[in-house]
């Protein structure tokens, strides 16, 4: 930890941070917690790996058909990044469990796909991000133990970042990185609307 060490000391002690390191891995990444950023954080890697010359798969598990600008940004990237936008959308409204379930399997095996296809002498992809899979996972409509088991065999190369409220105990022990965003105050609850290019 660096938080104690004063000044010039303090940025000598993080930059040897990244040389103690010995191991080279893709990580599984968690972003979880009941604060805003979770996805927004995912996006940001994204980013930062397209800018290293890397290829990025990304699945939706319930963004559904509605345009983001993170997805309109992310689209003009065509040799490097592919996305899968699925479910059916964010909604408090009674779902259909069946057609959610069924949503979910279907992403669920684009994100395999995707998996599958970073094997090899050739991966495909190098990072992968599967969006509000928690919310999936949470309400049961797809197995944990499966998919953490799919996780934790996936290629040795591969980057895997998971986000979405509430991810379940066994995928926190598997990760490599898990982050927990915590709301300390939320615009909604002053009554003000979800804004152009900070929510969507």
């Amino acid at each position: 930890m660096t938080d104690d060490i004063p000044g010039e000391d303090k940025i000598k002690a993080r930059d040897r941070m990244p040389a103690t390191g010995t191991i080279g891995k893709g990580l599984l990444m968690v972003h979880t917690g009941r604060g805003k950023g979770k996805s927004t954080a995912a996006f940001g890697l994204a980013l930062r790996a397209i800018g290293n010359g890397m290829r990025v798969g990304i699945v939706q598990f319930v963004r559904g058909g509605r345009i983001t600008g993170e997805r309109v940004v992310l689209e003009k990237f065509t040799d490097q990044v592919t996305i899968r936008t699925m479910g059916d959308g964010f909604t408090r409204e009674a779902r259909d469990r069946a057609r959610d379930t069924a949503a979910a399997k279907q992403a669920w095996e684009a994100a395999q796909e995707l998996i599958e296809a970073s094997r090899g002498p050739k991966p495909l992809y190098e990072l992968l991000i599967l969006d509000e899979l928690n919310i999936v996972l949470r309400d049961g409509s797809l197995d944990v133990d499966e998919v953490v088991r799919v996780l934790n065999g996936r290629p040795p190369d591969l980057h895997v970042v998971v986000t979405g409220r509430d991810a379940p105990p066994a995928l926190i022990e598997a990760a490599d990185l898990v982050t927990e965003m915590a709301e300390v105050k939320h615009p909604f609850r002053a009554g003000v609307t979800a804004q152009k290019g900070i929510e969507f």
